[in-house]
């Protein structure tokens, strides 16, 4: 009975260790998207398809990326990622970036970090590079097949992730859509679409994610362009253009099923 009782009492305390590393998670997670959404909003969160953009700049730290003589990737997508973080405030939209200075990452730290985050979207931020210099232009990855949870709570605990999907996020893809157009229509790169690939940054979060590729590293009109503040504000304009009508689309079709009686079984 005594073995019994301090079994228990192991137990109770254990169970007592992890709900209390829940609870600081969430106040750590919580905190800064409070702050950021103290801001007026016409709608309520509730309306809303998310409510807080993860900005996950590629690389950092020891992870240096493409490289091209003294240009890094890992310089230049903080850069991006800061810019689109600055135009989605000043549109009243909370974010969160998986790094803000020059720090290694890992891809599961990247992708743990959105799926603690409640109705967000993940827009993963890089540059590209090729065997061949010629290889030029913008795209915009989303996930073959992306991790489903059941619960938040899985986000916490991976054994109670199911399988991978079957088929693409359609949010995925939407959002991949629209980013890539904007991407085009601002910088006027070549277009080299949007494809399904199975990035682990972007497979490993429960939500709507993609991977955006900003230009080559390897081709010299490109990394000429990335060089420049100018062309690196449009790379960013864009993005934060697509998420923008993103959200504009994803809100429409909320309302048109709510108006349908669709969401209802």
């Amino acid at each position: 009975m005594k073995r019994a009782f301090q079994n228990l009492l192991a137990l109770s305390g254990l169970l007592l260790m992890v709900a209390s590393f829940v609870w600081m998670q969430l106040r750590y997670v919580e905190q800064p998207v409070a702050k950021t959404e103290s801001r007026p909003a016409k709608n309520s969160a509730a309306s809303k398809p998310f409510v807080v953009v993860v900005l996950d700049p590629g690389h950092g730290g020891q992870d240096s990326g493409a490289m091209c003589g003294g240009v890094l990737e890992k310089d230049l997508t903080l850069d991006v990622a800061r810019r689109i973080d600055r135009l989605l405030n000043s549109e009243g939209i909370a974010t969160l970036m998986t790094r803000v200075g020059d720090t290694y990452v890992s891809l599961a730290d990247r992708a743990a970090f959105a799926n603690r985050v409640r109705k967000c979207i993940f827009v993963s931020i890089h540059l590209n590079e090729d065997n061949q210099p010629v290889a030029s232009g913008v795209e915009t990855y989303y996930a073959a097949h992306q991790i489903i949870a059941d619960s938040f709570l899985a986000s916490w605990l991976p054994f109670l992730w199911r399988p991978l999907s079957d088929s693409p996020n359609p949010e995925s893809q939407n959002l991949a859509g629209l980013v890539q157009e904007a991407l085009v229509a601002r910088t006027r790169a070549i277009d080299r679409g949007t494809q399904a690939r199975q990035f682990f940054v972007i497979a490993n979060v429960t939500s709507p994610a993609v991977l955006v590729e900003g230009g080559f590293l390897t081709n010299k009109e490109d990394i000429s362009k990335l060089a420049t503040e100018d062309y690196r504000d449009q790379v960013a304009a864009a993005v934060a253009d697509g998420i923008l009508r993103y959200r504009d689309a994803a809100s429409q079709r909320k309302s048109t099923l709510a108006a349908t009686g669709g969401g209802k079984r």
